[in-house]
C-alpha cells in the first residue's frame, strides 16, 4: 500500500507584527487598489480546457457590469506596481484578457492575464490570500535557490509573478520519454539538486505540478533546470519524506532517469555541490537571512504535532541534538540550515588544513 505523504489540508496563518514590519523594510508591502475577496465577487464562471479537452481546474470567471472596468483598471495598477515603479503612463495601453479562478489546491488563486495592446505581448500575475508560510516560502527561494522571486503583500493579498516554463507533469508525460540519453542525463543531475535544495529548505509537496522544467539554449545543446512555482507547503508538513520530491509517485519517472543515467559517485557529488551553494548563500544573505528567520523562528506556521514529528525525523537522520530541542518550525529551519553551512565551512576548513 502507497505511504501517504500529505495530510489533511494546510491552513492559512495569518502575518504577524515582525513579519510584516520585514516585509515593509524588504520593499515587500507596497499598498494596492485591489484585494483577494473583491475578485472573489464574480458573477459567473466557465470551464478553462486545455489544447486536449481536458479539464485544467480553473475557471473563467466573469463580473457584473458595473464591477468590471474597477477591477480591470485596479489590476492593471497591480501589474504596473509589480513590474514596474506603478507609473500609469503605460495602463492606457494594457488590457485584462482573462481572470481565471482555480478551484484545486489550498490557496485558490486567480490568475490573471495581462497583455500590451501595442505588441500583443502578455503574461500573467496571480493574486492570492496571504498566508505566512507561503510568504516564507517565497522570500527563501529569493535567497537560496538559484533564481529571484517577485511579490507584494498588502493585507490579507499577496501578488505574485507568473513564473514560465513546462509544468513537471506535462514535461514528464510528453518530454521526457523523447530526450536523447545526454538530455536524460542532464535533467537527472537537476533533479538531484532540486531534490537536495528542497530538503534542506524544508519546501515541501514538490509534486511534478508544483514545479517547472525551463529549457535554457545553449550554443550546441539545451540545458533544463527545475524551478519551484508553488510555496504553500514551506515547513508545515511532519513527514521529512514530504520534503523530498524523490517520494512522490508523479516524480517516479523522473527518480528512475536518475537511477538509469547516474552512478551512485555522481549523485553524491551533485548533493555535496547543491550543499555547498545552499551555504554560500546563507553567508551571502546572511543580514536578510538572519531577520527573517528571527521572525520565522517566534512564528506559528505548522501544528505541534508535526512540529514534533519532523523533528524527529530530522534528528534521527542527523543525529543533531538541537533537533530535538526546536520550539517552532522556523527554529527546526534554523537547525537545518546551521547544520548545512557548519559542515560546509569544516570541510573547507580540513581542505585548508590538509593543503
Amino acid at each position: 500500500m502507497e505511504e501517504k505523504l500529505m495530510s489533511k489540508k494546510k491552513p492559512t496563518y495569518p502575518i504577524n507584527k515582525k513579519l510584516d514590519t520585514y516585509l515593509k523594510e524588504c520593499n515587500r508591502k507596497i499598498k494596492i487598489p485591489v484585494f483577494y475577496d473583491d475578485l472573489l465577487r464574480f458573477a459567473g464562471s466557465i470551464v478553462v480546457y486545455d489544447s486536449n479537452d481536458e479539464d485544467t481546474l480553473w475557471v473563467r470567471v466573469y463580473y457584473e457590469e458595473h464591477e468590471r472596468p474597477e477591477i480591470e483598471s485596479s489590476l492593471k495598477k497591480v501589474y504596473t506596481i509589480l513590474h514596474s515603479d506603478g507609473n500609469e503612463d503605460a495602463l492606457e495601453f494594457l488590457n485584462i484578457d482573462a481572470i481565471d479562478y482555480c478551484t484545486f489546491g489550498n490557496s485558490k488563486p486567480f490568475r490573471v492575464r495581462v497583455r500590451n495592446i501595442l505588441n500583443d505581448n502578455y503574461t500573467y500575475i496571480y493574486v492570492k490570500k496571504a498566508d505566512a508560510s507561503r510568504i516564507y516560502g517565497l522570500e527563501l527561494e529569493h535567497m537560496f535557490s538559484p533564481n529571484r522571486i517577485n511579490f507584494l503583500v498588502y493585507k490579507n493579498t499577496l501578488i505574485e509573478e507568473h513564473i514560465a516554463g513546462i509544468a513537471g507533469d506535462v514535461f514528464i508525460k510528453d518530454f521526457l520519454p523523447d530526450l536523447g540519453d545526454q538530455a536524460k542525463s542532464q535533467i537527472a543531475k537537476e533533479f538531484v539538486k532540486f531534490n537536495e535544495r528542497c530538503q534542506m529548505r524544508l519546501l515541501g509537496d514538490m509534486r511534478s505540478y508544483n514545479y517547472v522544467i525551463i529549457p535554457i539554449h545553449d550554443f550546441d545543446h539545451v540545458e533544463y533546470k527545475i524551478r519551484a512555482i508553488d510555496f504553500d507547503q514551506q515547513c508545515f508538513e511532519g513527514k521529512l519524506k514530504v520534503y523530498q520530491p524523490q517520494f512522490f509517485k508523479e516524480n517516479f519517472p523522473m527518480v528512475d532517469t536518475v537511477m538509469n543515467k547516474l552512478q551512485p559517485r555522481s549523485i553524491e557529488q551533485y548533493k555535496k555541490e547543491e550543499r555547498s551553494i545552499l551555504a554560500k548563500r546563507i553567508l551571502n544573505s546572511r543580514s536578510r537571512y538572519e531577520t527573517l528567520i528571527k521572525c520565522m523562528c517566534e512564528d506559528t506556521i505548522s501544528t505541534r504535532e508535526n512540529l514534533e514529528e519532523l523533528r524527529e525525523h530530522l534528528y534521527n537522520f542527523t543525529l543533531d541534538l538541537k533537533f530535538r530541542r526546536s520550539e517552532s518550525m522556523g527554529e527546526v529551519l534554523k537547525t537545518a540550515l546551521e547544520f548545512v553551512k557548519r559542515n560546509y565551512e569544516n570541510i573547507n576548513m580540513k581542505r585548508l588544513l590538509d593543503g
